[in-house]
């Protein structure tokens, strides 16, 4: 008979072999280090909606994702191009083949703004006031209405525009020069929108809160002075850091309302701007405060907001951009490229053209991006300049910030 060994039995006090590690057993911090290698926003958002664990270590930490943002570009999507006839204005998204996580956000938002209500199909009369945090904020003159849309997600907000009396006692005729939204990306307060007005010589703001539904109507504004000399003495404004400026058409100052105390003020402009037939507008650095970026034959001169040694807050000259490289990206001359415009300044990033267009109809400008931390210079793409140029930066889902549970994970 032939001989078999036989094994031997286990010994008693034998441990039984390691569990193998998941990605799931991982503690929230080693989370958090993996995902801070994500290529962009997108791309964190759909690894966190996969499971609750991977989204709590997402929910449940401001510093991650004041860490992620700054490791990170600003997930602009696309730019709104906005008629000069209200009508539904164009969406020229960004092309980011080489991450389809950006690029699917972009195929599943409603970037043609299908939920907007219209009288008219053909004509649905709708004008872009601005985008903030992910919303986008419209009006409707013929329906009398504010919309307030995220295209990503598709809330919708329908607003009736502030009652008549916010014109009562005026100087003259009132004006029309903006509505904005009051809203932060790491808050959960109710919507805000703040309209604005002015006479002759003094300024009006209204808000409306989601909460009541109703507009507050705030006092006249003391009057400017020197008092303007022409009825439409604001251009467009902005909005910085819970603060709108606006640039005066033919006075050395800056017209600016707090949206906290809703008091007006006037701020005085960099000596180097005054007196100058220049175009420019105020932007956000990337820690939030107010600049002036100053397109002046092919090179970017910018302003910061500050204090210095002395303690009292003035512009102070920051920094230069020499933009004559973009020739060679462009592959054109700067003579073909007529001169730049900058469309808007957020988060650290100057957003802006080339003026083909405004020389030619039918030929197209470039559009591009220019990050003032590093100086690098991205190309967004080329297409003909047809309207207000608004940028579509992704904000945080408020599901990756609150205590909002996604809908694919309840009971998961």
């Amino acid at each position: 008979m032939a001989w078999q060994q036989s094994k031997s039995p286990p010994a008693a006090n034998s441990s039984p072999p390691p569990a193998p590690t998941t990605v799931i057993s991982l503690d929230e911090d080693l989370l958090r280090e993996i995902f801070l290698r994500l290529p962009s926003l997108p791309s964190l958002v759909r690894a966190a909606l996969s499971c609750r664990t991977f989204l709590s270590a997402v929910r449940s930490s401001p510093a991650f994702r004041r860490s992620f943002r700054e490791a990170h570009l600003p997930p602009l999507l696309g730019l709104f191009f906005d008629p000069e006839v209200p009508s539904i204005p164009a969406f020229a998204p960004l092309r980011r083949r080489a991450d389809p996580d950006l690029a699917a956000a972009v195929r599943g938002a409603d970037f043609f703004l299908t939920r907007l209500p219209a009288d008219d199909d053909t004509f649905p009369g709708w004008a872009i006031e601005g985008c903030c945090d992910g919303k986008v904020l419209l009006q409707n003159c013929s329906l009398e209405q504010f919309a307030v849309y995220n295209p990503l997600t598709q809330a919708l907000d329908l607003i009736p525009v502030p009652p008549d009396k916010i014109f009562d006692d005026s100087r003259g005729d009132a004006k029309y020069v903006g509505c904005y939204i009051l809203s932060s990306e790491e808050s959960s307060e109710p919507l805000c929108l703040v309209y604005t007005c002015h006479d002759k010589s003094r300024a009006r703001a209204a808000v409306f809160s989601s909460e009541s539904r109703e507009w507050q109507i705030f006092p006249w504004s003391e009057a400017v002075t020197p008092l303007p000399e022409d009825e439409h003495w604001l251009k467009v404004g902005t909005l910085v850091n819970g603060f709108v400026y606006w640039i005066h058409t033919k006075e050395a100052y800056i017209f600016v309302l707090n949206t906290t105390t809703l008091h007006f003020s006037q701020m005085d402009l960099p000596p180097a701007l005054v007196a100058r037939d220049l175009i420019f507008r105020v932007g956000e650095t990337k820690d939030g405060k107010p600049c002036i970026v100053c397109p002046i034959d092919f090179e970017f001169f910018v302003w910061v907001r500050g204090a210095e040694d002395d303690g009292i807050e003035r512009w102070i000259f920051d920094q230069r951009f020499p933009l004559e490289k973009i020739v060679e990206v462009t592959k054109s001359t700067l003579v073909d490229h007529g001169d730049l415009k900058v469309v808007a300044t957020i988060g650290g990033f100057v957003y802006f053209s080339t003026m083909e267009t405004f020389l030619d109809s039918h030929k197209s400008s470039w559009f591009m991006s220019l990050c003032m931390e590093t100086g690098e210079l991205a190309t967004l793409f080329r297409r003909r300049f047809d309207g207000h140029p608004h940028p579509y930066i992704m904000a945080w889902p408020p599901s990756l910030i609150g205590n909002q549970v996604h809908p694919q994970l309840e009971g998961a």
